[in-house]
């Protein structure tokens, strides 16, 4: 079952944040405000959900744990910014 719910996270990160807010205290432990998370869910929904890895796990948000965040962020900005390859070809 892990193994599913990791395989959907991956694929469905959008999809994966929603099952944890509304089915579990996930998010809620890992930020303060609403308002943060739905800002998370609209723009960077993969960076959000490693984030709230951290914080749960009780992880330092530095050294390899950071080089984590800063490959979630990447995979997310490269989702956004795809599009405007495809318009200049």
């Amino acid at each position: 079952m892990p193994c599913l719910l990791l395989i959907v996270i991956l694929a469905f990160p959008r999809l994966g944040l929603a099952l944890l807010f509304f089915f579990t205290h996930y998010l809620d432990r890992a930020f303060n405000s609403i308002f943060v998370l739905i800002l998370g869910f609209i723009f960077l929904p993969l960076t959000t959900l490693v984030y709230a890895w951290l914080i749960n796990s009780h992880l330092p948000v530095q050294g390899i744990n950071l080089l984590w965040l800063l490959l979630a962020a990447l995979v997310d900005l490269g989702g956004l910014g795809g599009g405007y390859t495809r318009r200049r070809a």
